[in-house]
């Protein structure tokens, strides 16, 4: 199940996707350095403009320029959630190639420990953990890699548990490679496909989570953007500047488009069923 390049480019899902989130990568990347405002610094004299060509989204109540803010706010979203997710991946896909390679015991406690954490839902954990191990980003991202780290187990077990019984991986075996050898370089790259989806995924889903934290308060704090922050000072004045809450979800909602559009490519290219139709 390895992910060919060129056929994902082929794909007009994972094409669109991996353009708009390369756009918006780049924004978030480079926008900030080329913004001429600060997203904190004050400015009495532009409070709530109106879009315009100095300002293209507005400004806040504080005269703020909402465009730096949001660059510098989805920065700090992207880096939380990619963070939490990858952490989630790394530590559930050893968990889970781990359970198909050993069963038994270790299997069932495994799979019953992700099944506790599937128990939950997504958000409900997510707060729960705010208030378990306090505020902040640092927090935001164990949240998210606890919450998403079952679904990376649950995956790599399952598709590990197809993989350890092909030819090649029994060869391993009979030459002698230790089991580490095996896991890493026999049943790893073929599982991987699947993961790098999940990712993708995973993070769009993983800045809705953070964004929503900061929303009510629990995550990046005031002064310092974030997403969810913008769009909670843009609702206090929401009838005197709508723009400053339309227009940050209007961004947001377009990278999560391009994420989604691109897991979704991404599976649709390493499905087998699905690939002989693109």
């Amino acid at each position: 199940m390895k992910l060919n390049l060129a056929t994902a480019m082929s794909n007009k899902l994972a094409l669109i996707g991996g353009c708009v989130t390369g756009i918006v990568a780049l924004a978030v990347v480079f926008g900030p350095w080329l913004s001429p405002y600060s997203p904190t610094e004050a400015d009495f004299l532009a409070l709530l403009a109106p879009p315009s060509l100095s300002h293209p989204l507005g400004t806040d109540s504080f005269g703020r320029d909402v465009l730096t803010r949001v660059l510098y706010g989805a920065r700090i979203s992207l880096a939380v959630s990619i963070s939490g997710v990858l952490a989630a991946a790394v530590f559930g896909v050893i968990i889970g190639m781990m359970a198909a390679w050993r069963g038994g015991l270790w299997s069932a406690v495994a799979m019953r420990f992700c099944d506790l954490l599937f128990s939950f839902p997504s958000f409900v954990l997510a707060l729960f953990m705010m208030v378990v191990l306090g505020y902040g980003v640092v927090n935001i991202a164990i949240a998210i890699a606890l919450i998403y780290m079952p679904i990376f187990a649950r995956l790599s077990r399952n598709m590990a548990l197809l993989v350890k019984d092909e030819p090649y991986v029994h060869a391993a075996i009979l030459m002698g490679q230790p089991t580490h050898s095996v896991l890493l370089r026999e049943i790893l790259p073929n599982i991987a496909a699947p993961v790098f989806v999940q990712i993708a995924l995973g993070v769009a889903f993983g800045i809705v989570i953070e964004a929503g934290l900061s929303f009510l308060g629990l995550g990046v704090q005031p002064p310092n953007p974030s997403l969810g922050t913008i769009m909670a000072d843009g609702r206090e004045y929401f009838q005197r500047a709508p723009w400053v809450l339309t227009l940050t979800g209007m961004v947001v909602s377009i990278a999560l488009l391009g994420l989604n559009l691109l897991s979704d490519g991404l599976r649709d290219v390493m499905d087998p069923k699905l690939r002989a139709r693109l």
